[in-house]
């Protein structure tokens, strides 16, 4: 996509990336889980400072395209935890995660993690599976009720913790 910004996450993204997050569970991931499941993962369009307060706790990208998010990814440089990763549906497809995904990836490597792991749902498990992740472990994550199948994903960024 040409008009593709990647940036960092500023405050005023907030509300537009609760809107992004519930687009994403309610319509991207109709595919895999049921009416119940995603109203149970997003009830609702959540306010935004409570997105901001944790967003800003870790380190969040952003996708925008003519000045609209579209598409965010945050990982915790800390443990290395990728904790979102979510695309408007209405761009699901066309490079945003990609862009997104290879930002972050090189900010883990840039501060020295040598590994990343992940709540994976259905829908991202084979992106993140063809960006050289594996499922550690298959799950069900409980969400207000609900159960919901995910898989706990690693990948080993250095080669030297992968020969061990």
């Amino acid at each position: 996509m040409r008009d593709l910004v990647i940036r960092p996450y500023r405050p005023e993204d907030a509300d537009a990336l609760a809107g992004v997050f519930h687009r994403a569970v309610r319509r991207g991931t109709a595919p895999h889980y049921s009416l119940p499941q995603r109203l149970a993962w997003s009830p609702r369009v959540q306010p935004g400072a409570a997105w901001h307060a944790r967003l800003s706790e870790i380190d969040t990208v952003v996708a925008e395209l003519g000045g609209v998010p579209v598409g965010f990814l945050a990982l915790d440089l800390s443990d290395g935890f990728l904790d979102f990763a979510y695309v408007d549906p209405t761009v699901r497809g066309k490079g945003v995660a990609a862009a997104l995904y290879a930002v972050l990836e090189g900010r883990a490597r840039a501060n020295g993690l040598s590994r990343l792991t992940t709540e994976a749902s259905r829908v991202a498990e084979p992106f993140f599976a063809a960006r050289g992740w594996r499922v550690v472990e298959r799950q069900k994550v409980r969400r207000n009720g609900i159960r919901l199948p995910n898989a706990a994903m690693e990948k080993v960024l250095s080669e030297r913790e992968a020969a061990a």
